[in-house]
């Protein structure tokens, strides 16, 4: 009986993944050549790069990692860390978007590392860093004196952090000016004729928590307005807390005319605690709320919105890491973007 032999240089691997020795093949060309024009090597001529490149898309070929890592020492391998239960899809789907963008036409690969708040948010970092299973690391929900940027700095490991530090280590950044953005959001009010305002701020821990809260302060006393306090809940509360909350706040005697949210999901429950109090946006009292989808005029067309953008923050993440790993200063890699402005889409 004709039984056909397998052979270690059969044209597919073991799984009947195409590598190498298949586009060689298929091509009629060397693998090293093969190799090279995958890379876009210029000693390659331009229509030998176009034809393996064809090929190579129209099979499917995708580089073997481990090889790859066995060769080279890198994983090609960028890892987004997340707190599943606090990150929201807006956030995350943008973020993702960004990185995504940027490192496309790269050898680079984006994988989420997540996290629970049952977790030590030092786990998966730390867990990165002994596996190798990546080359650099992107994370986010900064802490004024963060354990992981100091960890990654101790072990050499190319980051960045969406938000800032205050421990005196230089690392690549992206950050929005939350203090800007709370600034803002009070002279807006100020002019609107509404002086006893309220703030839903950022969770205690995080870096942005301060830089909002003392833009607040600071924009209170430049217009002369007075704090009604919002802070026994945060916007890492549920939506059911947040409602709840701001229901008895507005049923106080002294409550307030203007309100300052830090989170497009939080506004929703704001807005339905002034309404369970039986008051109304846009004339018992005003809301400016950070948003980044664009989309809370289509719930309440009175809400005053400033944007931020996470698509942007997610291209900046991504150039500041493999700005890194390719051997620029971290402290070139750092950048800060601002509000443009309180939109409002009522009439």
């Amino acid at each position: 009986m004709n039984r056909r032999r397998t052979n270690k240089n059969d044209d597919t691997s073991a799984q009947g993944r195409p590598t190498l020795k298949t586009l060689a093949f298929m091509t009629g060309l060397g693998v090293t050549t093969v190799s090279r024009a995958l890379k876009d090597a210029p000693e390659i001529g331009a229509e030998t790069r176009r034809r393996v490149q064809l090929v190579a898309k129209q099979i499917g070929y995708r580089p073997n990692r481990a090889g790859v890592r066995l060769r080279t020492g890198k994983t090609n391998v960028i890892s987004l860390v997340l707190n599943t239960e606090h990150e929201l899809m807006s956030f995350v789907s943008d973020i993702i978007y960004g990185v995504t963008e940027v490192i496309a036409g790269t050898p680079y690969h984006l994988i989420v590392t997540p996290y629970s708040r049952l977790q030590d948010p030092l786990d998966p970092v730390r867990y990165l860093v002994e596996t190798g299973s990546a080359d650099g690391v992107i994370i986010s929900r900064t802490q004024p004196n963060d354990p992981r940027a100091r960890y990654l700095l101790e072990h050499g490991i190319p980051f960045a952090t969406h938000g800032r530090t205050d421990m005196g280590l230089v690392h690549p950044f992206h950050d929005f000016d939350n203090y800007a953005f709370a600034t803002e959001a009070v002279r807006h009010l100020a002019g609107m004729g509404r002086h006893r305002l309220a703030l839903l701020a950022p969770p205690v821990g995080l870096t942005y928590h301060r830089h909002t809260v003392n833009g607040f302060a600071d924009a209170l006393s430049e217009v002369g307005a007075s704090e009604v306090p919002f802070n026994t809940v945060s916007i890492d509360h549920s939506i059911e807390q947040i409602r709840t909350r701001t229901a008895q706040l507005m049923r106080r005697d002294i409550r307030p005319d203007g309100i300052i949210s830090s989170a497009a999901a939080a506004t929703l429950a704001i807005v339905a605690g002034i309404e369970d109090a039986g008051l109304k946006l846009g004339r018992d009292v005003d809301v400016v709320s950070k948003q980044s989808s664009e989309l809370l005029h289509l719930f309440r067309h009175e809400l005053l919105v400033v944007n931020e953008d996470f698509r942007l923050a997610g291209s900046e993440l991504a150039r500041s890491v493999l700005g890194w790993i390719g051997g620029a200063a971290p402290g070139s890699l750092q950048s800060l973007s601002g509000p443009k402005g309180v939109v409002a889409y009522g009439g």
